[in-house]
């Protein structure tokens, strides 16, 4: 299963790393799901994703506290409202798949704007350790 489980996040990672690169997709929660694989899997690519000078806070204000940070909430909307733009745009879907989608992007907007904003953080990092 441990092999399972590292294949899975390094699909993960490659999902984020495509996310990054395309305006519609995401990329934070495929490396929310590539942490969880590696906390099964791999110690060492586990704290590689979580020490990220760009994703590491997020995924780690994810783990600790459930939480979004304001920004992350800003462009997650953002990135759905984009995506539902474009996919409207560039599909020219039938009236029921648009409002199947546009409810899916709702919905999921819903979620993420409803997850708590982080909690403050003691100036010196050492005290919580």
């Amino acid at each position: 299963m441990r092999w399972l489980w590292f294949c899975l996040g390094w699909v993960m990672v490659a999902l984020g790393v495509i996310g990054a690169l395309l305006p519609v997709m995401p990329t934070t929660i495929f490396l929310i799901l590539a942490v969880w694989c590696f906390s099964k899997s791999s110690p060492r690519f586990e704290a590689w994703l979580l020490q990220h000078p760009r994703y590491g806070r997020a995924l780690t204000l994810w783990r600790e506290q459930g939480a979004v940070s304001r920004k992350g909430k800003v462009f997650a909307a953002a990135g759905m409202a984009l995506g539902y733009v474009l996919f409207f745009i560039g599909a020219h879907p039938g009236w029921k798949l648009a409002v199947c989608v546009g409810l899916f992007f709702l919905a999921s907007a819903a979620y993420v704007l409803s997850r708590p904003s982080p909690r403050e953080q003691p100036a010196n990092d050492t005290e919580q350790r």
